[in-house]
């Protein structure tokens, strides 16, 4: 429809990304991350492409969106996928069928893999999530210490990958990733058989001491950058572009949108866009900018379905073509502008838009 907005998502700009990641990742496994619909952009397109780049790992969090990654796969692409939520109560038969592997994060979910592992009479592959500082996900130094001196407990399972996350891996600076880095260590130290992965997109580019044997790149393979600014090495994947609907000047003194909090101080012309946060332009982004005509162009208000961009004195007309996001409109500077991160920018982006792909699988 020629009123509504689109997204365009570019698969040939999401391999040029993964070729950097494997490149910065200089030998070690890159395991692209797909969770919540890859990062909102679409698992199955995503996950076929990147399977055509050569990735055979990923992760995703939900089971549900293992079994989904599963099926949309195929048969004739065998990749391992790892579930981020474990073994929720009851999945044993769902992983099993599905062929997941679930990184196990509490000694509870240890105990019912292994039970389900004794109970199928077979052996179940596991990650161990190990917690190193972030305090949200992962067995305590002090658990991996209790298990590693009673293998028992993991009896009938077999422990391929030990993982880890960096809290700070965007603030090279910060000393919370050398602290964890440590812990790290000291955990891989009692299970050197498991092959090891700390880093996600920010930490591939940290020193090599963080890189292991497998990474897991989510953000940066969408196009935010690993410090949450923008980095020219890293291409956009999305853009949302929208028409504009109307032209008008908005007189000295007077409001724009809702409420008050945007009131002009000189004759301001301005273009209304058929896009919202209907369509998942987050509405505390206005004080960002859009891309218009070859220059940048403030948001001055984002309501449902409409939002405002200043233009000045630049030809304009209804129905020409306002970028929202971005090669021009980055996605850094949107999630900045909201006073975000670039992931909650990628995962709002609604179904409403209409969506083309470029460069399938």
């Amino acid at each position: 429809m020629g009123d509504s907005a689109r997204l365009t998502l570019d698969l040939d700009a999401l391999a040029a990304n993964h070729a950097v990641l494997r490149e910065t990742a200089a030998g070690a496994e890159v395991a692209p991350v797909l969770k919540s619909d890859a990062y909102g952009l679409g698992a199955g397109p995503v996950a076929r492409r990147l399977w055509a780049e050569g990735a055979r790992t990923f992760f995703v969090a939900r089971l549900a969106e293992g079994v989904a990654l599963r099926a949309t796969l195929g048969p004739e692409r065998p990749a391992a996928i790892q579930v981020l939520d474990g073994f929720p109560r009851g999945a044993g038969p769902t992983l099993a069928a599905a062929g997941l592997t679930p990184a196990l994060s509490s000694l509870p979910q240890i105990d019912a893999a292994a039970a389900f592992a004794a109970a199928q009479g077979r052996r179940l592959a596991v990650t161990l999530h190990v917690d190193t500082g972030m305090n949200r996900q992962g067995l305590g130094l002090p658990e991996v210490r209790a298990l590693a001196q009673s293998p028992d407990r993991l009896r009938g399972l077999d422990v391929d990958l030990l993982m880890s996350h960096l809290g700070s891996g965007s603030e090279p600076e910060n000393p919370r990733n050398a602290r964890q880095l440590v812990q790290f260590l000291e955990a891989r130290a009692l299970f050197p058989e498991a092959r090891a992965s700390l880093a996600a997109s920010s930490g591939i580019f940290l020193s090599p001491d963080y890189r292991f044997d497998l990474v897991r790149p989510g953000i940066s393979l969408y196009g935010g950058g690993p410090r949450e600014i923008r980095d020219p090495r890293i291409r956009a994947v999305a853009t949302l572009t929208a028409p504009i609907l109307d032209i008008r000047t908005v007189a000295p003194g007077e409001a724009i949108g809702y409420g008050e909090s945007v009131r002009v101080e000189r004759p301001t012309r301005l273009a209304v866009v058929a896009a919202g946060y209907s369509d998942g332009v987050i509405r505390a982004a206005k004080g960002g900018c859009a891309w218009f005509a070859g220059a940048r162009r403030r948001l001055l208000a984002v309501n449902m379905d409409i939002l405002a961009i200043e233009i000045g004195d630049t030809p304009a007309a209804p129905g020409d073509e306002v970028e929202l996001l971005g090669p021009n409109a980055l996605l850094d500077d949107l999630a900045a502008a909201a006073g975000t991160v670039a992931h909650e920018v990628l995962v709002r982006l609604s179904l409403r838009a209409e969506r083309t792909y470029l460069g399938e699988a």
